[in-house]
């Protein structure tokens, strides 16, 4: 069974830096693409950032590029968002998610497999 865990949300003030987990089981994690996503309450969910299977391919969104680096540990099984220059504009339900089978496109939810649960970000002014 598949199974994605994220931690490391929280409440912070603007400007301060947070940094999610996404811990990966019941999975070839070092075969897997992982993104990144959130969804604030009432918009769509928006992607965030991904990260290819051996990492040699990263994309981010317009909207957090420059402060936002994905980064994975294929000996831990676990991906890594670090969040630098929070807004409250960030302040979102943050979801990782994995494309089992690698694949190319990486910025397309419906691409993707697995889902974790989310962790809340909240981002004060």
């Amino acid at each position: 069974q598949v199974l994605l865990v994220e931690s490391g949300g929280g409440s912070v003030q603007g400007g301060d830096s947070l940094r999610l987990s996404c811990a990966a089981s019941g999975m070839t994690f070092s075969r897997s693409n992982i993104g990144w996503f959130r969804q604030a309450p009432g918009k769509e969910r928006e992607f965030v950032a991904a990260i290819s299977w051996g990492g040699g391919r990263i994309y981010y969104g317009d909207s957090v590029k420059g402060r936002f680096t994905i980064t994975r540990d294929n000996l831990k099984d676990t991906a890594y968002l670090q969040m630098n220059s929070l807004k409250p504009e960030d302040t979102a339900v943050y979801y990782c998610a994995a494309q089992l089978s690698g694949g190319q496109a990486l910025r397309d939810s419906w691409l993707y497999d697995a889902w974790g649960q989310g962790t809340q970000v909240t981002v004060s002014s």
